[in-house]
Formats: C-alpha cells, sequence, structure tokens
C-alpha cells in the first residue's frame, strides 16, 4: 500500500510543525468523516519526539475524531432519510432494517465499542451509525471510550516503546494495508447482506 506509506510521510512532515497539535486536531477531525490516513499515525511520531505531551495529544486526537465522528454521523443520517429509508420500504426491506435497530438498540453499545475499536476505519462506523439511524447520545458515548483507548493505548506504546516504533509503523502499513482493505470489504459486504436479508 505505497500510497499509504506516502501520506504517512506527509503526516511525519506534519508532526514535526510547531502547529502540530492543531495539523492532529484537524487530521483526527476530518479522519471520522473522510480522510484516507489514521491519525494514529501523526500521534505516534508526535508522541515520539514529545513524550512528556503524549497524553494531552491523546487527549487532542480523541476529541477531535469524536466531534469528527458527528460529522460522520450526520453525513450518513442526512443520506438516509432522503435517499435510502425510500428505497427500503419501496423494495419491502422496512422489516429486516428494523431487525438491525433492534438489535442495535439491544446490544448497540458493546457492537459499536467492538467496532469502534476494530481496524476498521472509524468513518465506515460513524456514516453507518448515522445511516441505521443509532441513538446519538449512545453513539457519542461509545465513540468517546473505544477511540480514547485506542489513542491512549497507541501514545504509551509510543512513549514506552522508544525510536524503534516508527520503523515498526512503516513496515505495518506496507504489510498490512492491503488486510485492512479487505476487513472493510467484507464488514460492508456483511452489512449489506444484514440490512437487505
Amino acid at each position: 500500500m505505497r500510497w499509504m506509506v506516502k501520506l504517512y510521510d506527509q503526516a511525519l512532515e506534519w508532526s514535526r510543525h510547531k502547529h502540530a497539535p492543531g495539523y492532529l486536531a484537524a487530521v483526527s477531525f476530518v479522519d471520522s468523516s473522510v480522510f484516507p490516513i489514521p491519525p494514529f499515525f501523526m500521534l505516534a511520531p508526535m508522541a515520539l519526539a514529545r513524550p512528556n505531551k503524549a497524553i494531552t495529544y491523546a487527549w487532542i486526537a480523541t476529541f477531535a475524531s469524536v466531534f469528527g465522528g458527528l460529522l460522520g454521523y450526520l453525513l450518513g443520517y442526512l443520506i438516509f432519510k432522503p435517499v435510502m429509508l425510500p428505497l427500503l420500504e419501496y423494495f419491502g426491506y422496512m422489516g429486516a432494517y428494523n431487525n438491525v435497530i433492534t438489535v442495535f438498540k439491544q446490544h448497540g453499545f458493546i457492537a459499536l465499542l467492538i467496532l469502534g475499536m476494530s481496524p476498521i476505519p472509524y468513518k465506515i462506523v460513524a456514516i453507518g451509525s448515522g445511516f441505521l439511524q443509532v441513538p446519538v447520545h449512545l453513539f457519542f458515548a461509545t465513540s468517546l471510550l473505544s477511540r480514547g483507548l485506542k489513542f491512549f493505548a497507541v501514545a504509551l506504546v509510543i512513549k514506552l516503546g522508544g525510536a524503534n516504533m516508527e520503523q515498526y509503523m512503516r513496515t505495518l502499513l506496507q504489510k498490512l494495508g492491503a488486510v485492512i482493505l479487505g476487513i472493510v470489504g467484507l464488514v460492508l459486504f456483511i452489512c449489506f447482506k444484514v440490512i437487505y436479508a
């Protein structure tokens, strides 16, 4: 995944800039709706460069990501109501849709928590939550917890792992990029099967 490595290199450049915390917030915000590179690859070199600020950077990334997720949620919600809901009604899939909503109402917290901590790009979780009309307070709470856990884990691992972690992340991007895209495709396929079953 050469393009992911190039984006990672750009994130490294941004992480060395004096306005890096602002860039981290911006990348974290747009990652939750449209941006193709996770903010972890900016958070990590920033934590390496200033280990004493690693926790502060994790807070910045968490809050920016959650509010970006709310934008993704809104996008999913806006697309759903005028476009998808009439199609579901027309093709007779409202029963299946209501079943999915029931599952989210019963097990939504755990489902969203697992999805938020998985390697699936968070924008898919956010847009999908809006599309499925998951209660916004549930989405917000699980986003705060799952994104916080991921960002704080990255900050602590980088802080404790030292300089060798940067090369490890570059290798990880090259080897696992295709696997992550495959997982995303599989999850999307399963979601469509569940909704349109």
